[in-house]
This record gives C-alpha cells, sequence and structure tokens, in this order.
C-alpha cells in the first residue's frame, strides 16, 4: 500500500474518526447526535472510511496487568533472517505487537509476561537468532492515542518582516 488516500475526508469525517476512536462502540444513532449528522449520513460516512480502508478495525483495549501479566518490555532484534523472525513472532502469543525497523536494530517488539522468569523464557528464544536487548517498560505516557488527518499549513502565513540593524552611535 502506497499511503495514497482516494477519499476527500472533510471535517465530518475527522469528526466521526474522533469520535470511533474515543468509543468505537458507539452506536450509528449516537455517533451522528455527537456530529451533528443523521443515522443515514453517518452510516454512509463510516462505510465509506471502513471501504477506503481509513478504518481498518475495531478492538477492545485490555489492561494486560488485569489479565495477569505483570510487565511489559520492549525487545529490540538485531539483524536476522526476516522470515524466521516473523515465524518465531507468530509462535509467540507474549508477543503483543511486532515492528520491523531501520537502524541497528532490525526489529522491535512488544512483549507481555507474567513475571521476570516468563520474561528470560520468552527473550532467551529470539537470542537463538540474533542479539537482542531488552527494556521493562515503568510507565505508559501515551498509549493508543487518537491520530486525525494532518492538517494542511496555513495558506496565508504571516511574513516576517526584516530586521534592521542598529545604527551606529556617533
Amino acid at each position: 500500500m502506497n499511503g495514497t488516500l482516494n477519499l476527500a475526508i472533510d471535517a465530518h469525517d475527522t469528526r466521526i474518526l474522533a469520535e470511533l476512536q474515543a468509543d468505537a462502540r458507539l452506536s450509528m444513532a449516537e455517533l451522528g447526535r455527537r456530529v451533528h449528522l443523521s443515522q443515514p449520513a453517518v452510516t454512509e460516512r463510516v462505510r465509506k472510511l471502513e471501504g477506503a480502508g481509513v478504518i481498518s478495525g475495531y478492538r477492545a483495549s485490555v489492561d494486560l496487568g488485569k489479565l495477569g501479566y505483570g510487565i511489559r518490555a520492549l525487545i529490540r532484534v538485531g539483524r536476522a533472517d526476516y522470515n524466521k523472525v516473523v515465524k518465531l513472532v507468530q509462535q509467540t502469543p507474549e508477543c503483543v505487537n511486532a515492528y520491523n525497523v531501520t537502524g541497528d536494530d532490525s526489529w522491535v517488539l512488544e512483549i507481555a509476561v507474567q513475571d521476570v522468569s516468563h520474561l528470560d523464557e520468552v527473550v532467551s528464544k529470539f537470542c537463538l537468532l540474533t542479539e537482542t536487548a531488552t527494556s521493562i517498560i515503568l510507565n505508559v505516557a501515551r498509549e493508543h492515542h487518537p491520530m486525525l488527518p494532518p492538517q494542511p499549513a496555513a495558506a496565508t502565513s504571516p511574513k516576517r518582516r526584516p530586521v534592521r540593524a542598529a545604527a551606529a552611535g556617533p
């Protein structure tokens, strides 16, 4: 996918995206009330956003700690065979997110484990492929932040006046 959007997103669509990212369980009637559109109009817009791939799915956010995963960590995986890493990620249910990245590392994995022993067990699997570095997540400052379309730069920005040099004294 090249990232090009074949759908013009207007202010109503932007408000729809904001509301659904805040609460994906909204009924179409309630969503319509919040964005000041009729239920059929908002339903049509949501379907278009889904069809264009802007809305790619709906999911519940769960508290991993309350499920018994007391530790979340990031594993940075060095250069390794792409397919081997993908296969191991798919075989590792503790892997919450996996990102193929640029830079010194080839992968950044987010995992959730029960305790330090469990952490060692999961990290050890990836150590068999290549070098790794692990960081335990202590606190989360932002997660699942809603994203809206970028706003175009102002067409007419105020022009700066040239700074004049101070006149030399007598």
